[in-house]
């Protein structure tokens, strides 16, 4: 079978300024995506990152490489980061196969290797939501548990944004060469994530939503701090955030994000952070 695949193109903020609701539709949000049987990916210019995912159900899905890589492996110079956002799965890399159970992520790095997705009940299938970055050498694959992550417990229930952030996939828990990925989950009565917002000029940054209840959405907002921009959500969906753009969210409901980056450094501190009075 072969990979579904788009590309996406790179947008100047000034032009940005001017695209009408559609529009932005179309340039940032990754939608329809997570689907049966399939694999669906974005390949974005934003340092050449790409979104995607697998759900298998009835049969075992295989990564396989695509025309925009140029090369007879998809990760002959990329390093992959798989979250499991549904039932129980497995994930094979090469000769080596992974148990990834809900909310676990997998690190496979850079190599000529085929990696296979696989449910291990089709009555409950794995949803795998992946990012993947370049790279310039090979790091060892690693599961990541949620006991395994480095937990950050941010905002409180009075400014409705409580939330704790997993980091999964982060420098100080797995060998990285410049992929980043992590899940937020936000607190019953909160719906605030990533506020006060901010941007990372040195990293662009791609947000998936999950568990995100029927018929409640999340509004993202994106854009330079001065001139913002909203897009609305629904469960698994992801958006592209660029370098220039704030990333932050509210939601009719809380829910959970997947958080992933990539770019010229791996200091997760590294923000300019925008006051909340200034932003427009």
């Amino acid at each position: 079978m072969a990979v579904n695949y788009q590309i996406r193109y790179a947008t100047h903020p000034r032009d940005f300024v001017s695209y009408d609701t559609p529009r932005i539709r179309e340039e940032f949000l990754v939608d329809n995506f997570l689907l049966e049987d399939q694999i669906n990916l974005v390949y974005s210019m934003y340092d050449r990152y790409i979104v995607g995912g697998a759900v298998p159900v009835s049969k075992s899905l295989p990564l396989e490489t695509i025309d925009p890589i140029k090369a007879d492996f998809f990760l002959h110079r990329r390093e992959l980061g798989i979250i499991n956002v549904g039932g129980p799965g497995k994930v094979k890399v090469g000769e080596d196969v992974f148990k990834v159970q809900p909310k676990e992520a997998l690190y496979v790095g850079m190599g000529d290797r085929l990696v296979t997705f696989e449910s291990i009940d089709a009555k409950k299938p794995a949803y795998f939501y992946f990012n993947s970055a370049p790279a310039h050498r090979s790091c060892p694959d690693k599961l990541v548990t949620l006991n395994d992550a480095r937990k950050l417990e941010m905002g409180s229930l009075e400014t409705s944004n409580a939330r704790t952030i997993n980091q999964l996939i982060i420098n100080g828990v797995v060998e990285t060469c410049q992929l980043q990925m992590g899940m937020t989950l936000l607190k019953p009565g909160s719906v605030w994530n990533t506020m006060p917002p901010h941007v990372h000029s040195r990293r662009m940054e791609a947000y998936f939503y999950f568990e995100v209840p029927e018929n409640q959405a999340v509004c993202h907002f994106m854009g330079q701090p001065q001139e913002t921009r909203p897009i609305w959500m629904k469960n698994h969906e992801a958006v592209l955030s660029p370098s220039w753009s704030i990333h932050a969210a509210a939601g009719t409901s809380n829910y959970g994000f997947i958080w992933g980056m990539a770019g010229e450094n791996l200091d997760y501190a590294d923000m300019d952070m925008a006051k909340i009075s200034d932003i427009k």
